[in-house]
């Protein structure tokens, strides 16, 4: 028996005619009468007394008058549906996905998803494991997942980065160190911890990132690990335990000003929020893309989530940790989020890679390149782990020198492998480069430029009656050998004419506070930011005047060897991501000037005086960071240096030979 045939039946017995019935559908009187006798022949029993040219029904043709509307009705109901179901207005969506994401993250995803398709049933299951999250999507028990797990390494899921999570040190608001603005774990492993159980993604992300950093748990006097949540609140609040968690999980006790969340050096950058689905899933999702694009179909449920999640505004940042970047190019600058796996792991003996970084802490310009990499461990965190990089252990030494002219010399004897270095030694270094048959270097992205070159200067102390450059004739300056003062003097004293008639000693490189007291006294001082500015800050010297040299852009850069470059390239576009890392980090971070100036023990106005985050907040005199190489800068002081004797040689330079840019466009990749 087919539907339409009990319609044309429920015609007829409501007119009683096959006549009307016909006019009504629309049919020939014929037709009408042939689906009548095929649905009689079907039921095998007539529905229908004929009485000349009268009809009237049979007991089971009442019987089906009766029934049969409802038949009709619930067919309606049917074809609506899929209708609302073809427009998207109606369906069911289950997602699954771990505790802090379901709780933190996903409210305001899912409220906003409810609000605007009221009609899709949605379900959210909460798993306590990344395996049960996995066997879930794998058996389709859910159509999403969402976790901060990553599992690109299961070719069967789909994995795709959405939005991005802080981690850091939780501690009760009456504990001593609720009033620090930062901590570094180093500091911390006197303290009692209290963890979440193994397997968990919180605890998963902390001794991933242990790992990176050379750091195991044992190296902690105290760690509990604990079942619940409320059980770590409970040992945060009652026994001054340091807890680690995401921002997600205690933002409701932060917010009550129970808690306290503290960033940690070694997690300042995010981690990853992933949107996971089984991969031919996910291949369909797309072709339903594609397919409403060109058709104007409504997506699907799980198509309308994907689709809602760039607009949806997930609940802000809770305490002092900073607001994740969520922007796609941005989406590599974060800790490498730990993979989950079913694999068990193999037991290889590594091989050793040294990495021997000659850097400038206590040179402001470069702290990008160096101290801030090297104190938020942001080298570790991006260097290859995989393929053939995957059974190296990396040695990370770090050389901190008070100038160039010795990373200079250890990259020309292949003592350093990368090299912090500012302009006059870094053509220095492209000179021995040229030179040496042996230990080549390659210059690969600049750190940090001043255009207007007023970060070199001359200066005496106060009582002197020198006024002006000319006034140095037959006299002493002291400067740093080999480094860009030296440079920027040489250039000074040639354009006043004035190499034969002043005397070029060498400034033994102290601390600030000793750094112009030396034995053998000079006349004037040439130094680089921030040393004279130090010095003047402080009030004991004050600036020579020299109206006779044209300034020359003033920048940082880093060179790398040879042998770095060519055998491990993926090495070099680690140390750059690392430095883009770290200008993003001195960029975005309010607290990142007084950081440093603890870290360097310099006043955070002097810090704040050089180095500035970005070009556009830049003033006269800063630097600002900047890693895109400007040969032309590099040629006018070559062009300029070449021109005093002694540095003829620099003549002869082939910068396009020696600068190897092409690592930069591969940050992102």
């Amino acid at each position: 028996m087919e539907v339409y045939q009990v319609r044309v039946f429920l015609e007829v017995a409501r007119h009683l005619s096959f006549t009307e019935a016909a006019d009504a559908l629309n049919l020939t009187q014929p037709a009408v009468s042939a689906k009548i006798k095929s649905l009689e022949s079907e039921l095998g029993v007539p529905l229908f007394y004929r009485l000349g040219r009268k009809i009237q029904l049979t007991e089971v043709g009442q019987f089906l008058l009766e029934e049969g509307v409802k038949l009709i009705a619930v067919e309606n109901q049917l074809l609506q549906k899929i209708e609302e179901i073809k427009k998207g207005k109606f369906g069911n969506l289950r997602i699954g996905t771990t505790g802090a994401i379901a709780h933190g993250w996903l409210p305001d995803i899912l409220f906003t998803y409810r609000q605007t398709y009221p009609r899709i049933q949605t379900q959210c299951q909460v798993f306590q494991s990344p395996e049960e999250l996995y066997r879930a999507i794998v058996t389709q028990q859910i159509d999403l997942g969402i976790s901060d797990i990553n599992y690109d390494e299961f070719a069967e899921i789909s994995t795709v980065v959405i939005d991005a999570v802080h981690y850091g040190v939780f501690v009760s608001a009456s504990h001593t160190l609720a009033s620090q603005p930062w901590l570094s774990l180093h500091d911390l492993k006197h303290y009692p911890w209290v963890l979440q159980p193994s397997g968990s993604p919180s605890r998963l992300f902390f001794e991933a990132r242990l790992a990176e950093l050379g750091l195991a748990l044992a190296e902690f006097d105290q760690v509990e690990t604990i079942d619940t949540l409320s059980l770590m609140r409970t040992y945060m609040e009652r026994g001054n335990y340091l807890g680690f968690a995401s921002e997600l999980e205690f933002r409701s006790e932060c917010e009550s000003g129970i808690l306290v969340s503290i960033p940690l050096q070694e997690f300042s950058l995010p981690g990853n929020i992933f949107l996971l689905s089984l991969k031919r899933l996910s291949d369909s999702l797309e072709a339903c893309v594609t397919c409403t694009k060109r058709r104007s179909v409504e997506p699907n449920p799980a198509q309308k989530l994907i689709n809602l999640l760039p607009q949806a505004k997930p609940i802000e940042s809770s305490s002092q940790f900073p607001k994740p970047v969520t922007t796609p190019s941005a989406s590599w600058m974060r800790l490498r989020s730990p993979n989950f796996t079913l694999r068990p792991m193999a037991i290889q003996r590594p091989d050793r890679l040294t990495l021997n970084i000659g850097i400038q802490n206590s040179t402001i310009p470069t702290v990008t390149a160096g101290l801030i990499i090297q104190r938020l461990g942001l080298l570790e965190h991006f260097l290859p782990q995989e393929k053939r990089y995957s059974n190296i252990h990396y040695q990370i030494q770090w050389c901190d020198f008070p100038t160039g002219a010795p990373i200079v010399e250890g990259l020309a004897t292949g003592q350093l492998n990368i090299g912090i270095l500012g302009d006059y030694p870094l053509l220095l270094s492209a000179l021995q480069s040229q030179q040496s048959e042996v230990c080549s270097t390659r210059l690969v992205s600049f750190v940090a430029i001043n255009p207007d070159g007023s970060c070199n200067a001359v200066i005496v102390p106060h009582a002197s009656r020198l006024q002006q450059i000319e006034d140095l004739r037959g006299r002493v300056i002291a400067v740093p050998l080999r480094s860009s003062a030296h440079g920027m003097v040489l250039r000074s004293l040639n354009a006043a004419n004035l190499l034969e008639d002043v005397t070029v000693a060498s400034l033994k490189h102290g601390n600030a506070a000793t750094l112009f007291d030396f034995e053998q006294a000079a006349d004037g001082y040439a130094h680089f930011a921030p040393f004279h500015d130090i010095a003047c800050h402080r009030g004991q010297f004050r600036y020579l005047t020299d109206r006779t040299t044209e300034p020359l852009p003033a920048f940082y850069g880093v060179v790398v060897s040879g042998d770095l470059a060519d055998h491990y390239p993926d090495v070099v576009v680690a140390y750059l991501q690392a430095l883009a890392a770290a200008q993003h980090w001195y960029d975005t971070t309010p607290a990142a000037a007084s950081l440093i100036s603890r870290w360097t023990k310099l006043e955070a106005e002097i810090v704040h005086r050089i180095l500035s985050g970005s070009q556009q907040t830049a003033t006269s005199g800063r630097f600002f960071a900047e890693m895109q190489i400007r040969p032309d800068w590099l040629s006018t002081h070559v062009a300029a240096l070449s021109a005093i004797p002694g540095n003829e040689s620099l003549q002869g330079l082939n910068l396009d030979r020696w600068i190897q840019s092409e690592f930069m466009p591969k940050l992102a990749a």
